[in-house]
């Protein structure tokens, strides 16, 4: 009996130990999906983002990067692949040599493209650079014909010429104000002494007289000698070339010394802060814009931009949204973010961006490039007048023609091949 009960009792535990041992049979793992293949492309920014004119670099910056948080918020594919767009900003300071370095830094970076430079002094140089490594470059604010004359087909621009923009104001200048003796001045860079040049080309065909040429840098901010040579002769008009920075003090310094003539500046100097810079003698100048005015921008990129960056665009930031977005456009058409294989269709694009309708020509100019004039009234720029194939238009009965509806980045059909920039660079520079 023992034993029996010994043997049950241990073939019971043996049972037991068995039971306890058994393993469940394992549900499949669930099959993890291989993570969606993704592409990073960075897209440069070059402006000058210290100095007398760090604003207007901000400003170009600040409209690129709307831009390209725009199109990682679409998730976008490039050849069937997750498109990251990255921006890569850098500052050339308005200066020609940190303007060509900074170039060739975003060349070696492997940018597919870049939005700049401002300034047409370090867009210039820095354009040959590009041109070397095949990689597109859009610049929103440069002017200067040059640019687009060196046979570049890398370069490309959303704004006016110099040459279309000096007649405008200088023609504005001589229907409105009728001077007889004209002064003009310049800070010796590539837009300053270019826009000159096409005023005093213009004002000289209208047979009003010109002063000598007067000459200061984009440093200068005493003017009283200049301006007193000037009052001397009884100009009773004003033209200066260059930088808000400089033609601030510039007007400040005229209207303290008792002069009464007109002044007026081409769109380095038409800015707001202008009346910073020359106080209550800024009302009254007249300026103009490569373009039409921040204000007229398709609204739902001055909504965006003002709840972005807390504040509006203050001159060209709507041209290199517009940028941006035409080199993203372009990548996406031709599938590919290889220069090579997207550079084609940028060239013959056509794309209703937030300054309108754009699509380049030959040289890499915008076609039917529109200009601005504007007076300071109160403290703030007024836009008065649009000037567009040589027609001046009332600004007010402008906007009421063109009725501008919201428009969102949608490219269209072809326009014509685009190509070619400048080639020698010019000195240092403020701006375009």
């Amino acid at each position: 009996m023992k034993s029996s009960k010994l043997a049950s009792t241990l073939l019971a535990v043996a049972v037991g130990l068995i039971g306890c041992g058994k393993e469940e049979p394992k549900k499949p793992a669930a099959a993890v999906a291989p993570p969606a293949p993704s592409i990073e492309i960075k897209i440069g920014h070059v402006g000058p983002l210290t100095g007398g004119i760090a604003h207007l670099g901000k400003d170009n910056e600040n409209g690129a990067r709307l831009a390209i948080e725009e199109a990682n918020a679409a998730k976008i594919k490039i050849d069937g692949k997750d498109a990251k767009f990255v921006l890569v900003a850098e500052d050339d300071q308005a200066d020609p040599k940190v303007g060509t370095t900074v170039a060739q830094k975003l060349v070696d970076a492997k940018v597919a493209g870049v939005v700049g430079h401002l300034n047409s002094g370090t867009s210039i140089p820095a354009s040959a650079i590009y041109n070397q490594a095949g990689i597109p470059v859009i610049s929103g604010s440069a002017t200067n014909p040059k640019l687009t004359e060196q046979g570049f087909k890398v370069q490309f621009r959303t704004v006016g010429r110099d040459d279309q923009q000096g007649p405008a104001i200088a023609s504005y200048l001589a229907v409105t104000k009728k001077p007889k003796l004209v002064a003009v001045i310049d800070d010796a860079t590539a837009y300053g002494e270019g826009i000159a040049n096409e005023v005093e080309k213009t004002l000289k065909a209208a047979n009003i007289k010109v002063l000598p040429r007067e000459k200061g840098t984009d440093k200068t901010t005493d003017w009283k000698a200049v301006l007193t040579k000037v009052k001397g002769k009884n100009a009773d008009a004003v033209f200066y070339g260059g930088m808000d920075a400089t033609g601030g003090p510039l007007l400040k310094q005229g209207r303290e010394l008792g002069m009464k003539a007109v002044f007026s500046f081409g769109d380095g100097a038409c800015t707001d802060d202008m009346t910073k810079l020359a106080g209550a003698a800024a009302d009254g100048l007249l300026c103009s814009q490569a373009g039409l005015p921040p204000q007229a921008a398709d609204k739902k990129f001055l909504e965006a931009y003002k709840k972005r960056f807390n504040v509006d665009p203050i001159l060209y930031a709507p041209f290199t949204y517009d940028g941006a977005n035409l080199l993203i456009e372009a990548m996406k058409k031709a599938n590919s973010a290889d220069p090579a294989k997207y550079l084609p269709e940028l060239a013959k694009n056509s794309f209703k961006g937030a300054t309108g309708n754009i699509a380049f020509d030959e040289k890499g100019d915008r076609k039917d490039a529109e200009m601005t004039i504007f007076t300071m009234k109160d403290g703030k720029l007024a836009p008065v007048a649009i000037i567009k194939g040589g027609k001046t238009t009332d600004y007010a009965e402008f906007m009421k023609a063109t009725a501008q509806a919201p428009s969102t980045p949608a490219p269209a059909p072809a326009a014509a091949p685009a190509a070619e920039p400048a080639k020698d660079a010019p000195k240092a520079e403020a701006k375009k």
